[in-house]
């Protein structure tokens, strides 16, 4: 019972957290972006109403850049590197590679993410990849129902149960984080995309930024 309430807790709330703070840091990096998001953000949400924040309805429906902000994100930053692994429950040949009955499998979700043959500059942050029309990541599934370039949840029978929610959650925290203030670099304390591998795979130097509170 222990282990489950672990469980539960840490994959709910760690591996949310942990793909926020890589999303802001490349937003932080990427001053360009995040101007482009807010841009986005204050066109779709000036009703002539004082909208004192991002609704639930706003990123879900309003704001196609900040989704593509977040899976972006989650292509470059998946939170877990390997999923839970698997066993193979009879021969199968994958790739022209023999997996043998019994044999364990691990899915590497941060290669798929960076793989250069799927993806036009892998290591760069290019969200606009995922708008109609524009990049290599236009109409990627990432339940992976039609084809499996990126899987931050899992794919299939045993994807994360919680995948609307976490998208919702990043969708609502970034929206008005970046409403709110502008994200900016620490001077003499630049941000450093160096990894460290904990329950997720997080920044080995927590991310420190200077807000500017916006007008």
């Amino acid at each position: 019972m222990v282990s489950l309430c672990s469980e539960f807790l840490s994959a709910g709330t760690d591996t949310t957290a942990t793909a926020l703070q890589w999303i802001m840091a490349e937003l932080v990096k990427n001053p360009s972006i995040q101007s482009k998001l807010h841009d986005e953000i204050k066109s779709k949400t000036s009703d002539g109403d004082d909208h004192d924040e991002i609704t639930e309805d706003d990123a879900r429906n309003n704001l196609p850049y900040l989704k593509a902000v977040i899976l972006e994100g989650l292509r470059k930053h998946p939170p877990m590197h390997l999923l839970l692994p698997h066993k193979a429950a009879e021969d199968v040949e994958v790739g022209g590679y023999l997996i043998p009955k019994g044999a364990t499998v691990n899915f590497m979700v941060a290669e798929m993410g960076r793989d250069e043959k799927e993806w036009e500059k892998p290591t760069e942050f290019i969200p606009e990849r995922f708008m109609a029309g524009d990049g290599d990541g236009e109409g990627v599934d990432v339940t992976g129902s039609r084809e499996i370039r990126m899987m931050p949840f899992g794919a299939g029978r045993r994807i994360c149960a919680a995948l609307s929610v976490a998208m919702l959650h990043l969708e609502y925290f970034v929206a008005n984080m970046v409403k709110e203030f502008e994200w900016k670099e620490v001077a003499g304390d630049e941000v450093d995309f160096a990894e460290r591998l904990e329950f997720t795979t997080i920044m080995a130097k927590p991310l420190r930024v200077r807000l500017i509170k916006r007008a």
